[in-house]
């Protein structure tokens, strides 16, 4: 069974940086697109940034210029570097990754745990 892993996050200063990683743990047969999704307390889940196959990005207006995100197609790794953090970026965020798992299937959305990100001084 196929569940994604999560790393990074916790509390840091205001303009201080962090940065997450995912990446899937079991058996399948390709990835699709990645990405990083966000929920704050009190708000719905908003985007944050997604990288496809072909490493084309689409980022938040919110995070432009500030966070990167990347892949290692080597490791099956999305990455999301966060700087000059804001106190309003403090959520929880969640890794998002499309697995096909069998040559005969199509793509499927999986969702990491979510790991907390706290921008405070």
């Amino acid at each position: 069974q196929v569940h994604l892993v999560e790393s990074g996050g916790g509390l840091v200063q205001p303009g201080g940086s962090l940065r997450l990683s995912c990446a899937p743990s079991g058996t399948f047969y390709s990835i699709g697109t990645m990405g990083w999704y966000r929920q704050a307390p009190g708000k719905e889940r908003e985007l944050v940034a997604t990288i496809s196959t072909l490493e084309t990005t689409n980022y938040a207006d919110s995070v432009k210029g500030r966070f990167t995100i990347s892949r290692d197609n080597a490791k099956n790794t999305v990455s999301l570097q966060m700087n000059s953090l804001k106190p309003e970026d403090t959520a929880v965020y969640y890794c998002n990754i499309e697995l096909r798992i069998r040559i005969t299937s199509w793509y499927i959305d999986y969702w990491g745990q979510g790991t907390q990100v706290t921008v405070s001084s």
